[in-house]
């Protein structure tokens, strides 16, 4: 199941996996974990902009951190057990946690799309999570930057550059999905994190951040 974090199941994990989550990162890791499950629960019958919403909220109350400081690596996409359990990580790991969380609530995966952005106000490069009506649309922006879930062409502080699914990578554009340029295979990062979600015994260890 593609849904498998680093030592961990996924949402659906047993309680030998929550007991292993608390044992390896502590009991408010577990009890973020369960809420997590808590939230796929009381919101997979919901209409599509409360699950948006929810999940965005739900995921932005955790902390921004470097990766260099949180995993002492330049760059690391982390599941989002890993995410919850340290309660933090950068902007790639908001939009991994949101991606995988909405693919769980029953979100197609062809309209969910990973995207890489320029974030104009801070003027560095950032990542997002993008939902699409149709290939066409003006997508929904899921963003840790802001709390509310809005459309693509209110956000004129972000330019996309390029977006990925399961499915493929595309070449952004300002509204609709862009120019398909291959797999996301070609993402090494990418890569790594399915290896570790379906090999659960691979993913690294770390201190706790706070």
């Amino acid at each position: 199941m593609l849904l498998l974090p680093a030592n961990a199941v996924g949402p659906a994990f047993d309680s030998d996996a929550l007991r292993a989550i608390e044992r390896r990162y502590g009991p408010a890791a577990a009890r973020r974990v369960q809420d997590w499950r808590q939230l796929i629960d009381t919101t997979r019958d919901r209409p599509l902009p409360a699950r948006l919403q929810a999940v965005n909220e739900f995921f932005n109350q955790m902390l921004f951190v470097d990766d260099i400081i949180h995993w002492k690596k330049s760059d690391y996409w982390a599941t989002p057990v890993e995410f919850l359990a340290t309660e933090g990580g950068d902007c790639e790991d908001f939009a991994i946690a949101k991606y995988f969380t909405l693919l769980e609530l029953g979100v197609p995966e062809s309209r969910l799309q990973i995207t890489y952005v320029k974030a104009l106000r801070l003027n560095q490069a950032h990542m997002v999570l993008a939902y699409y009506a149709n290939p066409a649309a003006d997508p929904l922006v899921l963003d840790n930057l802001v709390p509310d879930v809005l459309p693509g062409s209110s956000r004129d502080d972000l330019v996309p550059v390029y977006s990925f699914n399961g499915q493929g990578l595309w070449i952004s554009r300002a509204r609709g999905r862009g120019k398909r340029v291959g797999g996301s295979e070609r993402l090494s990062l990418w890569q790594d994190l399915i290896t570790r979600m379906e090999a659960p015994a691979s993913a690294p260890t770390r201190e706790t951040v706070r």
